[in-house]
């Protein structure tokens, strides 16, 4: 993998830690395949052979004479002819032999050296064609940590049309997702690394998500992600509620603690089912409609809503914050400053419609 180095004042890189090719499972069978069809080849071809100069040798032949002719034949060495070719015939037939007996030799070992070094190339070029894909990238987000909760994740971004990097030390897991999805963007490592985190795009990355499933290592990822560009995102998962607080000094915009959402969501669904119901409706809706929110950016001319003809099938503007208030549900002559952000309902293709009208 190519790597960039970000300069760091007072921060020693550490040695990257180096990544194993996966097991052989893409190619094997049919390499396997063009492996026993070589053998076979070159044993039919060797029987064929035996026979045909116990026939060309006649009485004064034998079976150890005629296989030993065959195989100087077949392999091209020609240490000395053992069985007389007399006719233009019987050397035509030794010729063919070799001919073929070499095609059949060159095909065996060329199908074995794929077998021994498929596994290596094919993970190369995976990492080249990876390496390519993450530096087109720009305003991505950087999941760290691939399992369970950064696989969904990265549901949600897919699902949403936003691009993503993931990096886990796992391979075989990423790998195994990668057949799964044949868009994901992935990386093996550990994000902790300064290197991955730059391989990664970090520069040119909105946000990152620090969710692997140790505290300790989620606080170090946020560590290194703003000392590497203060100005992102991170959103990081914690399991001890001690930690949150850590994990914010580290540089954690915010911190989730599953335990805790998973309880607020358990209460939800007994006083307020119906609300749950909708919100759970909406994450399985084929239109993938989410609550969204749109910044009004700095060039913004203020203005009242009705300039911006905010109407669509796609989204439904719900609120405006400003600062630490509220106004829900905005009139038409509700006016529009730079800095106000815009909270709606909207499929995919809505907040892109959104963001258009708005700057």
């Amino acid at each position: 993998m190519k790597h960039r180095f970000w300069p760091l004042a007072g921060r020693k890189h550490r040695r990257k830690r180096s990544v194993r090719p996966p097991a052989r499972h893409g190619q094997l069978p049919r390499i396997l395949k063009r492996i026993v069809f070589a053998a076979l080849l070159l044993l039919l071809l060797t029987f064929v052979g035996t026979l045909g100069f116990l026939a060309i040798g006649g009485a004064q032949t034998n079976i150890s004479d005629a296989l030993y002719m065959t195989l100087i034949t077949v392999t091209t060495v020609g240490y000395g002819e053992v069985v007389p070719l007399p006719g233009i015939g019987s050397r035509l037939f030794a010729g063919l032999i070799a001919f073929a007996g070499f095609g059949a030799v060159t095909f065996l070992f060329t199908s074995l050296t794929v077998f021994f070094l498929e596994s290596d190339f094919d993970f190369s070029l995976r990492r080249r064609r990876m390496n390519k894909k993450i530096d087109r990238l720009e305003h991505h987000f950087i999941v760290c940590g691939y399992g369970r909760v950064g696989q969904n994740v990265g549901s949600e971004l897919s699902a949403t049309g936003r691009p993503f990097v993931a990096i886990e030390p796992n391979l075989q897991m990423l790998l195994e997702q990668a057949e799964r999805d044949q868009n994901l963007v992935w990386q093996a490592g550990d994000a902790t690394d300064d290197e991955e985190l730059v391989s990664a795009g970090i520069e040119r990355a909105q946000g990152v998500f620090a969710v692997s499933n140790d505290d300790a290592k989620n606080m170090m990822i946020a560590l290194t992600a703003k000392q590497l560009n203060p100005k992102i995102r991170v959103v990081a998962r914690c399991h001890e509620l001690r930690n949150v607080e850590k994990l914010k000094k580290a540089g954690a915009d915010h911190v989730v603690l599953p335990d805790f959402t998973g309880g607020m969501r358990i209460v939800t669904m007994m006083v307020r089912p119906h609300v749950q119901s909708f919100l759970e409706e909406m994450l399985r809706s084929e239109h993938k409609i989410r609550m969204e929110e749109i910044t009004v950016p700095a060039h913004f001319t203020p203005r009242p809503l009705s300039d911006l003809q905010l109407r669509s099938p796609d989204y439904i503007l719900v609120a405006v914050r400003i600062g630490k208030e509220w106004q829900f549900n905005p009139q038409e002559d509700y006016e529009l400053h730079p800095g106000h952000v815009l909270v709606a309902m909207a499929t995919p293709a809505g907040r892109r419609e959104f963001e258009q009208a708005v700057g």
